[in-house]
């Protein structure tokens, strides 16, 4: 028969399969690190900065009928299609927009000179990682500096590095602040105008969603309670974290203290924790629940997503038929911009810029 030591080890072996399924969460990746101290600091200055010298008006009103559109870019790459951004900036006022671009500063970024990028990358930029709260800090870095830096900035669009314009410069701006139509979601027939011929009454669009699976886990991923009192479950939301936010909800988000001290904490289960997709639409849905479209004029392909990454366009895809669906939403007249592009998408997509994506 066997002897006892044999039977020992053959039990051991048979048992490290049930020791491994319970002791697992032990072996998780350990979470993030904080942020550092001297760059929460750093931010803090400047976010009071930007909520004092700010103002909550709409400018909408203003004497001033020069309203403009920040364009907020978010890269830890080279801007790979700014030749096709320059394109859709080209013969456009410059009284109508302003480029903010939060770089990561510990990678080697190729900085474009000459262009409507030179000079546009912000001075307080931070170190990001995917699935951490630095990338909702990135973000409100750019909120604070593009409405300390001009008050005429009225729309503030969140993009990538992986992000296209669906449309033209000029369809984008009227849809935003002109158009009666636009969203599909609100009927308002006769509109008030100002003086000027734009909207009195304008929202932010954002994608706000409460009922997605899987958004228990998401919630617990800090800790069962630890989000508890400030954002009970029943609060908890996620969305996109891109989106184009009015100057009022941009200062939202730049004076908002209490839920960043939950939204900044570390996860202790990272596949389940995304701050950027939650921290944005959790606050403005308890702040402000009526300002809001929840949609994203945004377009992303989550066919076939693999460990949170989207659909990544290949060059063969892109088509004027591809631009055609990628424009299509149920809630608006058009998505106007649209994600994931692979950076060798530049030549195929200048190729029908101005017969395709720049043609309203």
């Amino acid at each position: 028969m066997f002897s006892t030591p044999f039977i020992l080890s053959f039990s051991l072996l048979l048992s490290l399969p049930i020791l491994f399924f319970f002791l697992a969460p032990a072996f998780h990746t350990q979470p993030l690190p904080p942020l550092p101290v001297p760059d929460e600091l750093d931010d803090l200055r400047l976010f009071r900065r930007a909520s004092s010298a700010a103002s909550f008006t709409s400018h909408l009103s203003s004497s001033s009928p020069k309203l403009k559109i920040a364009f907020l870019f978010l890269t830890n790459t080279d801007l790979y299609f700014a030749p096709l951004w320059e394109r859709f900036f080209r013969n456009q006022s410059k009284s109508l927009y302003n480029i903010y671009i939060h770089a990561d500063p510990t990678v080697n970024i190729t900085r474009p000179h000459g262009g409507v990028f030179d000079n546009r990358f912000i001075p307080k930029a931070k170190r990001t990682f995917r699935a951490s709260p630095t990338l909702i800090s990135a973000t409100r870095r750019l909120l604070a500096t593009a409405l300390l830096d001009d008050p005429a900035n009225a729309y503030f669009a969140v993009l990538s590095q992986y992000c296209i314009p669906l449309h033209s410069f000029r369809y984008v701006y009227h849809s935003l602040f002109t158009s009666p139509s636009f969203d599909l979601t609100h009927s308002d027939p006769d509109p008030q105008l100002t003086q000027h011929g734009v909207r009195v009454s304008y929202q932010s669009f954002i994608e706000v969603l409460s009922k997605e699976p899987g958004l228990w886990k998401r919630y617990v991923a800090r800790g069962r309670d630890v989000m508890l009192p400030e954002v009970p479950f029943k609060r908890f939301r996620v969305g996109s974290q891109f989106f184009v936010l009015t100057r009022k909800h941009a200062l939202v988000v730049v004076r908002d203290r209490k839920l960043w001290n939950k939204f900044k904490l570390p996860c202790y289960s990272p596949h389940e924790c995304y701050p950027e997709e939650h921290y944005f639409p959790t606050l403005l849905s308890m702040q402000d629940p009526k300002g809001y479209t929840r949609y994203t004029l945004t377009r992303v392909n989550w066919t076939g997503a693999t460990h949170g990454h989207p659909h990544a366009y290949k060059p063969a895809e892109v088509s004027p038929e591809l631009i055609s669906r990628l424009r299509n939403s149920k809630y608006s007249a058009s998505y106007l911009f649209a994600r994931k592009f692979l950076p060798d998408c530049l030549t195929p997509l200048l190729d029908i810029a101005d017969s395709v994506l720049f043609r309203d």
